[in-house]
């Protein structure tokens, strides 16, 4: 079994891994809001939980949580219970706050460009710092880390393949010029997480 680890000097404090979850998952769902105020979208669990609620009259909160439950096998056979209990409690710190966003911030008007870079920057900052506190927003990510750890295959360019997926579908239901600049946003993203989550400093061992 593989557990998400940081070198031994570097071990984070619970309160610590707290405050990353928490600062990590908040980033993650503003990063949301400023997507669905654009009227765009993002790759990933998240990006299919965003389809979902412009097609239903679900919120993206609620479909994000149901859609994680599935992965949670996963992250409990290869990367242990401490992983998935913080990264259960990180998808649902992100479901609430997202569905709390809309009552509090009101966004009125994004250009298409600044909300596909803005999201995709705090999304990426959000996910890095999840990751570097043993946790992640389950779904793609729980098999991007593992592969990365497991395989060093890196976790961005995992979730850059899932992403195509969940966007050739999105052309099927929004128009061309929306997933263009939704693409824009889920590459940034990925980059930042291929640049910054390096596998010699943040691994999973056995």
């Amino acid at each position: 079994m593989f557990l998400l680890s940081t070198p031994q000097s570097d071990r984070h404090t619970p309160f610590e891994d707290a405050q990353g979850i928490l600062v990590g998952a908040t980033l993650v769902a503003l990063a949301v809001h400023v997507l669905s105020s654009a009227n765009l979208m993002t790759g990933q669990i998240a990006g299919l939980a965003l389809l979902g609620s412009y097609m239903s009259d679900w919120s993206f909160g609620a479909i994000f949580f149901v859609l994680n439950l599935p992965f949670y096998i996963v992250a409990v056979r290869q990367l242990g219970w401490v992983f998935t209990l913080k990264t259960f409690a990180a998808v649902a710190l992100m479901s609430l706050i997202s569905d709390t966003l809309p009552l509090i911030l009101n966004v009125e008007m994004v250009h298409p460009a600044l909300g596909a870079v803005l999201g995709g920057i705090l999304a990426g900052v959000g996910l890095i710092s999840l990751f570097r506190h043993g946790a992640t927003l389950g779904g793609v990510g729980v098999v991007a880390l593992w592969l990365q750890d497991a395989r060093g295959i890196k976790a961005g360019n995992t979730q850059l393949a899932f992403d195509l997926v969940v966007f050739a579908l999105a052309f099927w239901v929004l128009p061309i010029d929306v997933v263009i600049w939704s693409l824009l946003g889920a590459v940034i993203l990925n980059m930042i997480i291929t640049i910054n989550h390096r596998r010699d400093r943040y691994v999973a061992r056995s």
